[in-house]
């Protein structure tokens, strides 16, 4: 009886092992997602947080073509770009409280709205509310010093604040956050 167990048990083992080896790990999303931190120092404690997703320019028209001007974008792709406020942070006249948001953006040839959202948790543009709008600023888009092959998001930290630096393709924008 052991002996009928035991072959009973490699037989099984070897179907499993090879099984499990025949399965194939799930490719990387095309557009991964990333984060980035507006901490003052490493001691701090941080004042927000940006999550998206970080489409790549693959020889494409980025602002204009795969990113109409004029209309309202997620800031990224998958779901819309997530906005984590520590700490309250004036943007444009508005004091925004600790809490989740969304960034939108509306992309234009010399200028861009930025947009935060309260609606949270959404695919992409497609549920965009303007109702839910906290407020919305206007920024100059500025021409990149060289290309930049993957949407990228970074904070740039002082003691009056933070700016959130967004670049993809040839352009780049600046976000003023101020601490309160």
């Amino acid at each position: 009886m052991k002996k009928i167990i035991l072959v009973v048990f490699i037989v099984f083992s070897t179907f499993t092992f090879q099984s499990l080896q025949a399965q194939s790990f799930p490719e990387m999303d095309a557009s991964p997602m990333d984060l980035a931190m507006a901490r003052p120092d490493k001691k701090s404690l941080p004042l927000a947080r940006v999550i998206y997703s970080r489409p790549q320019k693959k020889g494409r028209d980025i602002f204009g073509g795969v990113v109409p001007y004029g209309v309202v974008w997620r800031t990224g792709a998958n779901e819309a770009t997530e906005l984590d406020i520590y700490t309250p942070l004036k943007f444009g006249n508005t004091i925004l409280k600790p809490g989740t948001y969304t960034l939108y953006t509306i992309p234009d040839q010399e200028n861009w709205t930025i947009i935060i959202n309260s609606d949270t948790n959404v695919w992409g543009a497609f549920s965009y509310k303007k109702e839910k709008d906290v407020a919305r600023i206007t920024v100059p888009c500025e021409q990149a010093a060289a290309p930049i092959e993957s949407l990228s998001m970074i904070f740039k930290t002082d003691s009056k604040g933070t700016i959130l630096m967004i670049g993809w393709d040839d352009h780049y924008v600046e976000i003023p956050f101020k601490k309160v």
